[in-house]
């Protein structure tokens, strides 16, 4: 598929432009490291069941099966559960990761440059999943309130992506066509198939593509400079 001159283009936050996984994973090693009762449990050890856990819990979130509350409580109440340590520290847990976790937020590599310049040539926003609070946090600290015209949060509108009432409310926001909209995006799910099934054009960035993706994204690239050679913003 390739890729038409967009009127507009909406950016995903974590993992597109902002590093979140690496936060994450940083944030869990501190949190390892501030916990005597983790002594003799490795630090892979507790994030690979965080992940798993939380993962999870995520997915219940998002189909409205629990709210925000019971999944900060379970993420680490579960994961020390099954570590065979004390889930009374859930809570101390879930604040000292939350402290640690915004030590460590960073650009993905060769965002922020491709970010700047393309806002400097197209109207931008930003859509991402996520508690509000944290999400805000996040673009207040990077400035992205300068160059987007809208910022959409999956937890103001009470629906996560790919449900259409994002990418519907997004469109309008927008003010253009659904075709003249481009979002840029990592995950299959949320945001190439939520953004192909709105009618929008895909900007799929991933270091690991498969077949299902190569065929909905109008592009895919794991390199920034490639976004912005294609948008003619070198």
């Amino acid at each position: 598929m390739s890729l038409q001159t967009p009127q507009f283009i909406y950016f995903d936050l974590d993992d597109t432009l902002l590093n979140h996984k690496k936060a994450e994973q940083a944030g869990l090693r501190d949190v390892h490291q501030h916990f005597e009762m983790f002594n003799g449990i490795s630090e892979e050890k507790l994030v690979d069941t965080y992940h798993h856990i939380n993962k999870g819990l995520w997915e219940e979130y998002g189909r409205g099966e629990i709210d925000r509350h019971i999944l900060h409580r379970r993420r680490f109440e579960e994961t020390f559960r099954e570590l065979g340590v004390d889930e009374s520290k859930y809570e101390e847990a879930g604040i000292t990761y939350m402290n640690y976790y915004r030590n460590h937020w960073e650009w993905i590599e060769g965002a922020k440059a491709a970010y700047e310049k393309i806002a400097e040539a197209y109207p931008v926003g930003i859509i991402t999943n996520g508690f509000a609070e944290t999400q805000r946090l996040k673009i207040t600290q990077f400035e992205l309130e300068r160059t987007a015209s809208h910022i959409v949060i999956s937890e103001d509108l009470g629906v996560m992506k790919p449900h259409p009432q994002i990418f519907d409310h997004s469109t309008e926001l927008a003010g253009v066509s659904r075709g003249s909209i481009l979002y840029v995006g990592d995950s299959l799910t949320s945001d190439v198939k939520g953004g192909t099934k709105a009618g929008w054009q895909v900007a799929w960035y991933t270091l690991g593509p498969i077949e299902q993706g190569r065929q909905l994204a109008d592009l895919v690239f794991d390199d920034f400079e490639e976004l912005q050679r294609v948008l003619g913003v070198e």
